[in-house]
């Protein structure tokens, strides 16, 4: 059987990250902080949702879940973790690989859902 070829992902993304995507031209995800040394994509739109909505809206007052497609054949290297409840899944993607992570990106991110305070 023939594996996909791009896998869907979404993230949950406040408004300074949304500004950095759309300077893109929602083509790639900017680079972590250093605080930031994992980026979190996550496997299911429930779960951004729940992020966006309770985690981004009461920290800045707004929150979104953005989807995006990326090669399947890349992704293949990173496992999914589950954090929590059965849909609390998400890929761990070192900070250092997110511009080959951009790199594979298919077409462009979107915002799928919009929450504000």
């Amino acid at each position: 059987m023939k594996m996909k070829e791009t896998i869907t992902l979404f993230r949950p993304t406040g408004p300074e990250e949304l500004e950095l995507v759309k300077r893109s031209g929602y083509k790639k995800w900017p680079p972590r902080l250093p605080e930031q040394p994992i980026f979190y994509p996550v496997t299911n739109e429930q779960y951004a949702v729940e992020i966006a909505r309770d985690w981004n809206v009461p920290a800045s007052g707004y929150g979104c879940v953005t989807r995006f497609e990326v090669r399947s054949e890349f992704m293949a290297r990173y496992k999914i973790e589950k954090v929590g409840g059965a849909h609390h899944t998400e890929w761990w993607v070192p900070a250092e690989e997110l511009e080959a992570l951009n790199e594979n990106i298919v077409g462009l991110i979107e915002v799928v859902r919009e929450f504000k305070a």
